[in-house]
Parts: structure tokens; C-alpha cells; sequence
């Protein structure tokens, strides 16, 4: 959530955001109206409750007649102070509301526009040129088909469409990456950790996630719980309503967990394979550190992404994403694409986002101040990153892939999957 009092004291900076974002800055100037609204009532409140406790002491003092004229006022008085206190409730309720639809502030630098408007910061490794291997690249599907790795057709048969098995050297495949993953991250210092992937409204509205809204999203009506599309979800939830001691440094989180996403806003697109699917696994950093930390920390986090994407040998290029696509929680965020040869085109395999103390501010998550100057709380920032995910099997079947449909294992991989060499087409 957006700090009201940063917006109060700076609110064209958070026009100009918006506007980066292609959302509507109008609401800037309804959240400050809002705001002086509730700071009004809250004022008419308190002074009527002070007014309140003095005539109670008047009442105390009186006898008789004024006694019974006093209770009088004192009664009109309370009716009075019990509307204060509900326009006051009132104000607030619709500030937070209108606060809970501003998107986190963009950071500077941030290009401006939608999907498209992206900017390349660097582009790593070239993709494979296959004609000197004298044979045209097949798609990951039908890699994954001649593999045995992948089942689209029993897939879709048991769930439905976007769903699928993988198998075999599939199934191990994705195990392999994910283990590598989390052994890197370990190194790294993350605490590992298996997290739920149902959680309640608050803990995904908390994250930045709309769930009235949001068609992404598979809820649960009769338990009110919500799938998880990331386990950023629960590790953001993890420490909320709670103080951390950031002392000793940052938190450092990797969440192991199915993930599920309704992909409603995609039909018609990466239909045929396991590009865009209803339930992938994935392994995902997250981290709490202080705000003055936090642009560091996304440094950090871009740089174990790329780590990973250097073990299973892939061209990629990383881009700054445009502000229109930034999503709710994030201020900036990075994505590392890789070369997908069938596609002749970079596709997203990791992104890390910095979403300063914007979920944070929703969670109630903070540090305490430690000073001679300010004592008290303040809220901590946030980052997320991924590390590993089902969608790095498209890139590595296919760019990794030899003539007879079989793949060469990445170097880095082989020691998780028991030494092989080579993924074998089956006979």
C-alpha cells in the first residue's frame, strides 16, 4: 500500500507514476480529498469527545435542576460524538479503499508504457544457429513427445485442456532443475522452504493481488481460500503482523510450490505445449530487507537468476519491463528471457521484482528503529525473484536438442540426474 503521507507531501510524482503506468492520476487527487476528509472528521471527533469529558466533570460537580439540564446536553452531546466517530470510520474506510487501487510507485528510470515499451539492458550468448547442424529445430512438444517427457493428450484428458503429465526423463528433468535451484540458493544463504499454496483472501490481497477482480486467480468459495500462482504469496504472508530484527542483514526465503493460474486473458495463445499452463512447480527467492538495502538486494537477486540460466547454458537477454506492465506490487522489475528457437523469439523464463514496502505496508510486516534521532517501527521492503520453473524445459529441449530428437544435458544438470549425458529418444 501506498504511504499516505508521502503521497500527501509529494502527490505529482505519484501522478507522474501513474501516468508511466497508463492508470488513472485522478485518483491521486481523490485519495488527497479522501484524505483531508478523514483528518477533518478525526479533528471534529476528538474536539467533541474532549467536550464530551469536560461536561462529565460539570455533570459531577452540578446537582438539581441544572443537574437534569446538564444529563440532557450530555446525552445530545454523546449522539453527537457517536456521529463524529462514524463519519470519522467512514473517512478512513473509503481512503484505505481508494489507497488499496494505486499501484506501487515506480521507481526512477522505469521506462514508461505497456507490454511492448520494454528496454533491453544487456543481451547474453547468441542463438544457436541449427543450420550448420544440418537439420531443422523441433518444438519442445514434440522433443518432449519422442523423449517420452511430456503428455499433452492424457493431460487434457484428465483435467482438461493446458494441463499435462510430464514423465520419465520429463519428470526428472524438471526435479533436476529444481533441486540445482535450491542447492544454489542454499549456498546463497536462503532458508529453503515447502510453503502452502492455499492461503486466505488477506495474505493474497495483502501481496498485491485483487481478488474480487483479478480473473488469474482459482478460489476455493467454500473454504475462502485462494491457489497460489507464485509462493511469493505465502512467504510475503510468512512474517505478517510481525517485527523483524534486520539487524544481522537481509531474510532470505526460497519457496518450493506448485503454482496455478487461470491464464484467463490467453486464449489462443502458447496453446499447443507447456509454455502457458494451468499448474507448473516453480522455485522462488524472497526477501525482506530494510528500504535503504532493498536496490542492492534486487541486484542481487537478478544476478543468482542469471547464475542459473548460465548452469543450463541458454542465450537470454534481460529487460527493464515497461511501467504499464509492471504489475500492482512491483516498483521495477527485471525479466530474463531466453532464445526459443521454433519461436525465433526471447520468452520470459525468471523475473525479480522490487516492491519496496508496498506489501509490506498491506501485511503490517516492520522493523524496529534503533537511534538517537527515531525510536519506534517503520515497514521493511519486499523483493521477489524466480529461480527455477516448468517453462525451463522449453528452452533447454529445444536449444539443447540434437538431430535424432534427443537432447544434450546441460553440464551443471548431469550430476542431478544421475550423470546422463544425454536425454534419449526412446525406441
Amino acid at each position: 500500500m501506498i504511504d499516505v503521507n508521502e503521497l500527501r507531501a509529494n502527490p505529482e510524482i505519484f501522478r507522474a507514476s501513474q501516468r508511466a503506468r497508463g492508470a488513472d492520476d485522478s485518483l491521486i487527487d481523490a485519495v488527497i480529498s479522501a484524505d483531508s476528509a478523514r483528518r477533518e472528521a478525526i479533528t471534529r471527533y476528538e474536539s467533541l469527545r474532549a467536550e464530551q469529558n469536560a461536561f462529565g466533570k460539570k455533570v459531577a460537580q452540578a446537582k438539581g435542576e441544572e443537574k437534569q439540564a446538564l444529563l440532557a446536553e450530555v446525552k445530545e452531546l454523546a449522539a453527537s460524538v457517536k456521529a463524529a466517530q462514524a463519519e470519522s470510520d467512514a473517512a478512513q474506510t473509503e481512503q484505505e479503499s481508494l489507497l488499496r487501487r494505486i499501484p506501487n510507485l515506480i521507481e526512477d528510470g522505469v521506462p514508461a508504457g505497456g507490454e511492448d515499451d520494454f528496454e533491453v539492458i544487456k543481451t547474453v550468448g547468441k542463438p544457436r544457429d541449427f543450420g550448420p547442424d544440418g537439420f531443422e529445430p523441433r518444438d519442445h512438444l514434440e522433443i518432449g513427445e519422442l523423449l517420452g517427457a511430456i503428455d499433452m493428450e492424457r493431460g487434457a484428458k484428465v483435467s482438461g485442456a493446458r494441463f499435462y503429465f510430464l514423465k520419465g526423463v520429463g519428470a526428472r528433468l524438471e526435479l533436476a532443475l529444481l533441486n540445482m535451484a535450491m542447492d544454489q540458493a542454499i549456498a546463497a544463504g536462503f532458508t529453503p522452504m515447502i510453503t502452502p499454496t492455499l492461503v486466505r483472501p488477506e495474505t493474497m490481497q495483502g501481496t498485491g493481488f485483487d481478488v474480487a477482480h483479478d480473473d488469474e486467480i482459482y478460489r476455493l468459495a467454500e473454504d475462502d481460500l485462494y491457489l497460489v500462482g507464485t509462493s511469493e504469496v505465502p512467504l510475503a504472508g510468512y512474517h505478517g503482523d510481525e517485527i523483524l530484527d534486520l539487524a544481522g542483514g537481509p531474510l532470505r526465503y526460497a519457496g518450493w510450490s506448485s503454482c496455478y493460474r487461470r491464464e484467463a486473458g490467453s486464449h489462443g495463445k502458447d496453446t499447443r505445449g507447456i509454455i502457458r499452463v494451468h499448474q507448473f512447480n516453480k522455485v522462488e527467492m524472497f526477501i525482506y530487507t530494510t528500504v535503504e538495502n532493498a536496490a542492492e538486494e534486487h541486484a542481487r537477486l537478478l544476478a543468482w537468476e542469471e547464475e542459473m540460466l548460465a548452469k543450463v547454458e541458454l542465450p537470454y537477454r534481460v529487460i527493464d519491463t515497461a511501467a504499464g506492465d509492471l504489475g500492482m506490487s512491483a516498483a521495477r522489475k527485471f525479466d530474463c528471457e531466453a532464445w526459443v528457437p521454433t519461436q525465433n523469439a526471447y520468452r520470459e523464463l525468471t523475473s525479480t521484482s522490487n516492491c519496496t514496502t508496498f506489501q509490506a505496508r498491506r501485511l503490517n510486516v516492520r522493523e524496529r528503529i534503533t537511534g538517537e534521532e527515531k525510536k519506534g517501527t517503520r515497514a521493511v521492503a519486499t523483493l521477489n525473484g524466480t529461480l527455477a520453473t516448468t517453462r525451463w524445459i522449453v528452452a533447454i529441449l529445444e536449444h539443447h536438442q540434437n538431430a535424432d530428437g534427443s537432447v544434450t544435458v546441460p553440464a551443471a544438470l548431469r550430476p542431478y540426474l544421475g550423470g546422463l549425458e544425454v536425454l534419449p529418444v526412446l525406441s
